[in-house]
């Protein structure tokens, strides 16, 4: 089922742009007190419209940026730079803007000739190389974006991906093009300390009432699998919140 969690709850903004200014604003925030206690942070971005405009809201405000490790839940396997790409995408907005530690970026690899499934495992090297005890790193906050039909990050309904115990897959025929991509999976994303959903539209309502029930079983609505050791926060604009029953 969708598995227990400390702290399952809803974050509610009006519009797509004020939830955008209001995840950057707290993403900061949660950044600030792990650098205060660890003097690290580490944080999984996603890709997306809103997860695009989180970034961009992200950039302008006062973050120590060298002290700040950037992951991705998930990737599309393609050349350096290809405009499809989560981190090209990134790069516009986000990482050529702040003064980053570029061996902090931990983009997923490029299509390089290697194959998707060397790429998927050098990327859990990575992870395991910056771990405390050579598995994977603590995240601070992994971001998702929330699919119509509930996927998250690159895992799909009833795919292997959501039925697999290894921390990053390859992943093949995927029903949303570009069909072959990296994926963090659920083992990994249920590691970070909080993981934050972030959805904005009515076409993302359903999916967002499945993933909220802890009764849903996350191999049919992948969301509803994305919880961390901490928190699970849904943030939401008022349309993709419509079909969640009142509490």
């Amino acid at each position: 089922m969708g598995g227990s969690v400390v702290n399952r709850t809803v974050e509610v903004r009006p519009t797509a742009d004020a939830l955008a200014t209001d995840v950057a604003q707290a993403l900061a925030d949660r950044i600030a007190v792990a650098q205060q206690e660890r003097g690290v942070a580490h944080v999984v971005l996603t890709g997306g419209g809103i997860g695009t405009a989180v970034m961009a809201a992200l950039a302008p405000l006062p973050v120590d940026w060298s002290a700040l490790h950037l992951w991705w839940g998930d990737e599309r396997f393609l050349p350096d730079g290809d405009p499809d790409r989560n981190v090209t995408q990134a790069a516009a907005v986000l990482l050529d803007r702040v003064p980053l530690v570029p061996g902090h970026v931990h983009a997923m690899p490029a299509d390089t000739g290697q194959g998707v499934e060397q790429a998927a495992l050098d990327y859990a090297d990575a992870l395991a190389r910056s771990s405390a005890d050579g598995s994977l790193p603590r995240f601070d906050v992994l971001l998702l974006g929330v699919g119509p039909e509930g996927h998250v990050a690159s895992i799909f309904p009833e795919s292997p991906a959501a039925k697999t115990g290894d921390a990053i897959v390859a992943v093949h025929a995927s029903p949303k093009p570009p069909p072959t991509r990296i994926t963090m999976t659920f083992p990994t994303i249920r590691s970070a300390d909080d993981v934050w959903l972030v959805a904005a539209g009515q076409e993302k309502a359903a999916a967002i009432a499945q993933a909220m029930d802890p009764t849903t079983n996350p191999v049919d609505v992948p969301a509803a699998g994305a919880v961390g050791t901490r928190a699970c926060v849904a943030w939401i604009d008022s349309a993709a919140a419509s079909a969640l029953r009142p509490t």
